[in-house]
């Protein structure tokens, strides 16, 4: 199947795509790696009367370093943050996560961006983004609006950007903090069956489960058994025993509520036996 026809601008600046959306609000889509909107597309999924191309906008390109902060533009490409030496040094838990994406052609076109407005629960980067504390940058005709990656998922493909904004760039604290990732998938390369990616730093843990319910999960009573510091394995164990109270049961084709619990405690113990081992 092919998609449905449609027309195609690409606009030469942010505020032209912003414009060009809002002018076009319940028929337009913006496509930047297209790894989700093309087969979307396809499949007659989506069938969007205008495709507003902002994957080459020089705008959102870019990995820099503001203050203490590190600015990631929301067209950067997967393998961009792979090889990104600014990302290897100060946040390396993204290229961690990346490394489990898909296969090398997806990750070459995909974008932090996109992925992070397509809000898939199956996704590593929104849980990653969750870990680090992110800040999602969004930009539309009321101006620039920057949000707390915890309040900008709200659903199974759904977050708090309004039909007329563009999310732009993410921003992540420079901070001291161990990190980790580990996730289950049948191949690798296919979207994980249970996933987390955790951080630990002077203000505590924070761990971000995937593949876990309609949206990534903040396991907050988890790390807070965790306390501060490497934990030793009595708050390792409470830890995982707590789950059960963070995490919604939440089961698919794929498995069950049961299978999936266990699995994300058989995680959780596999990342922070790294740390204690480290």
């Amino acid at each position: 199947m092919k998609s449905a026809a449609f027309n195609y601008v690409r606009p030469k600046s942010v505020a032209e795509a912003i414009a060009c959306l809002s002018a076009n609000l319940s028929d337009a889509k913006l496509l930047a790696g297209g790894q989700s909107l093309l087969p979307a597309l396809n499949f007659r999924l989506s069938a969007p009367a205008l495709l507003i191309d902002i994957g080459r906008l020089v705008e959102l390109k870019g990995i820099t370093l503001i203050d203490d902060c590190l600015r990631i533009g929301a067209a950067c490409t997967y393998a961009n943050l792979l090889t990104d030496p600014e990302i290897a040094y100060h946040a390396p838990l993204i290229a961690e996560a990346l490394a489990h994406v898909a296969h090398p052609a997806i990750r070459s076109r995909g974008t932090i961006g996109g992925s992070l407005a397509n809000a898939d629960p199956a996704a590593e980067l929104p849980a990653v983004m969750l870990a680090l504390d992110a800040t999602i940058v969004s930009e539309g005709p009321a101006g620039i609006r920057r949000i707390a990656a915890a309040d900008f998922f709200t659903g199974m493909f759904e977050t708090v950007l309004t039909a007329d904004e563009i999310l732009i760039a993410v921003e992540i604290p420079r901070r001291e903090r161990r990190w980790g990732f580990a996730e289950l998938a049948r191949r690798h390369g296919d979207y994980a069956i249970i996933g987390l990616a955790a951080t630990m730093g002077v203000d505590g843990a924070r761990l971000a489960f995937f593949s876990a319910g309609p949206t990534a999960i903040i396991a907050s009573r988890s790390a807070a058994l965790l306390g501060r510091g490497i934990p030793d394995r009595d708050r390792i164990e409470a830890a995982c025993v707590a789950l059960a109270e963070d995490l919604p049961e939440y089961c698919d084709p794929e498995i069950g509520a049961a299978m999936r619990l266990h699995l994300a405690r058989v995680l959780l113990r596999r990342v922070l036996n790294v740390w204690l081992s480290a």
